[in-house]
């Protein structure tokens, strides 16, 4: 005998899609209408990239390699964690719209509205991700100007690479939509969300661990960014990856899950 809530239970499905998919497209138009703070967080990577080619590029090389100085290569080095370092700048933005989403009211109202409940975080996670993607072929094609390039990448690499940025993304995202929910204002989730973009300095997006000093090895070591970075590094330049490719996975789905149950908890409870 079949419950009298099955029938529903389709119809409560096609009214999270729609519900999330209008949200989603809010978000959108917010982030076409106000680019000032994607843009910022975007000329971040962007700057430190033209930064460590041009200016410390000869240097850095010749230091982590044989000697000679070789900007070509530390640019092929650098440009995976800059990849991921875009990400985590992003998702700053993700916490503070979320934050600020919730201190202005607007989600108060949503919540007098017959709308799936889960469709606004849905929708700013959704939008973050697209973002991250879309600022992650910015800085590639900035690296690519200036002189990145990744001949021995086969095409499976490169989806496996687009997976990795999907699912790091994705990860990211979740962490800063909690931090944005427990800010009291854009300022204070800007603030929290700042470890997203201070990892990669920490990781080895521009120096190999074996360069660094002996204590700050394991900081730099156990922690999500390095080896995601060395996974896509992996990917792209035809290094070596180990066991660097289940860590980052393991990484992404841990704090995606984390992020999830963290924020879904939260924006449940939250009373404002």
């Amino acid at each position: 005998m079949s419950s009298p809530l099955a029938p529903a239970r389709p119809a409560r499905i096609s009214l999270a899609v729609r519900d999330s998919t209008t949200m989603l497209r809010r978000n959108l138009l917010h982030a076409r209408r106000y680019p000032s703070l994607t843009l910022n967080l975007l000329l971040t990577p962007i700057m430190l990239l033209l930064l460590f080619v041009y200016i410390f590029g000869d240097t850095m090389s010749a230091g982590i390699g044989d000697g000679r100085p070789d900007r070509s290569e530390y640019i092929a080095y650098i440009v995976p964690g800059l990849l991921l370092m875009t990400i985590g700048s992003t998702t700053i933005g993700t916490a503070v719209s979320v934050s600020n989403d919730m201190t202005e009211g607007i989600i108060a109202r949503f919540r007098t509205m017959a709308i799936h409940r889960g469709s606004v975080i849905i929708g700013h996670v959704i939008g973050s991700v697209l973002q991250s993607i879309v600022s992650v072929v910015l800085v590639g094609a900035v690296a690519v100007a200036i002189g990145f390039r990744s001949t021995d990448a086969t095409v499976l690499e490169w989806l496996a690479a687009f997976g990795l940025l999907v699912l790091f993304a994705t990860a990211l995202t979740w962490i800063a939509v909690g931090m944005g929910l427990i800010s009291p204002n854009a300022e204070a989730a800007s603030n929290n969300a700042m470890p997203l973009i201070l990892l990669p300095l920490l990781s080895s997006a521009f120096v190999p661990l074996h360069a660094m000093p002996g204590w700050f090895q394991p900081i730099a070591e156990y922690q999500p960014f390095t080896p995601a970075i060395e996974t896509l590094r992996g990917l792209l330049l035809g290094t070596g990856i180990g066991n660097n490719g289940w860590l980052a996975v393991g990484w992404c789905l841990g704090l995606a899950v984390l992020g999830y149950l963290w924020s879904t908890s939260k924006f449940a409870h939250d009373p404002k």
